[in-house]
């Protein structure tokens, strides 16, 4: 369970999707003065050095954040989260990538709050150096899906908790549900987004009817995938459940993701989904 690093796999085709409705999610909380609370479940390590090693193996972020980097041509919703990337680097040179929690903590306003889970025991230490000293972020070492429900809701009674677990373990696409329900019960007026990857379709599809059929309503599913559904190991598409999403959020990304799936896709195989799971 404690053996997934995303440094492996930073900037990716799927960070980019989850990044920049994450950053979306966060432009609409800050449109009013009204304090929010972010709960970050699975942080990692904060930021990642995409000259090292873990990157360079694979290089994923070439095919992901790579192919954005220098376009002129980004549809007008993707703007500002390029914009917030390249604030993590010098030169205009793709060097560095930030991780959910610093592009949360980099939206934050003095009363806004994030609080950041990580269980990896070499990645809570690299997650509190990325963070630094910021009152208005907590960094703990426990396990977010299980913890953090004692947030909610949280004092602000706004803001948006993020899960995005590895699924390293085939559980995890039984614990999110579980949590998920959990949380919604609590604070049912919360933005929810849950990632998930899409390595076996079926496992993905069972997981989509799973929530479908907890009762929760107004939920939003959008998927990016570089590549045909395969048998092979690896990841071909990737998505976020959203519940409770901005009201133009849908519209957004029917500007953004059929350019992404054109621009990311592999030899033209790229695909999206955009889809009304449940209805408000």
């Amino acid at each position: 369970m404690l053996s997934y690093r995303h440094s492996f796999h930073a900037g990716n085709f799927a960070d980019v999707l989850k990044h920049l409705i994450l950053q979306r999610i966060l432009a609409h909380l800050s449109k009013k003065e009204a304090p929010f609370c972010c709960v970050d479940t699975h942080a990692g390590a904060g930021g990642y050095d995409l000259n090292h090693a873990y990157a360079l193996k694979n290089k994923e972020f070439e095919q992901g954040i790579g192919k954005l980097w220098h376009r002129d041509d980004l549809p007008s919703c993707m703007t500002e989260y390029i914009r917030l990337i390249k604030t993590f680097n010098r030169e205009n040179k793709l060097a560095r990538y930030p991780g959910s929690p610093l592009l949360i903590q980099g939206s934050l306003r003095l009363k806004d709050r994030l609080f950041c889970y990580e269980l990896h025991s070499t990645d809570i230490e690299l997650l509190s150096k990325a963070i630094k000293r910021d009152p208005r972020v907590n960094v703990l070492h426990a396990d977010g899906l299980e913890v953090s429900l004692k947030l909610l809701p949280p004092s602000e009674r706004r803001g948006l908790v993020l899960i995005d677990p590895s699924y390293e373990i085939k559980t995890d696409y039984t614990a999110v549900v579980a949590a998920l329900k959990k949380m919604h019960h609590r604070f049912a007026t919360g933005i929810f987004a849950l990632w998930y990857p899409v390595v076996d379709r079926k496992r993905s599809e069972a997981l989509e009817q799973a929530i479908k059929a907890t009762g929760i309503k107004n939920i939003q599913l959008f998927e990016l995938g570089v590549t045909a559904d395969d048998t092979l190991p690896g990841m071909t598409a990737s998505g976020l459940v959203v519940i409770n999403p901005p009201w133009i959020l849908m519209a957004e990304m029917r500007n953004a993701l059929p350019w992404l799936a054109e621009t990311l896709g592999i030899s033209g195989a790229g695909h999206y989904r955009i889809e009304q799971l449940v209805a408000e």
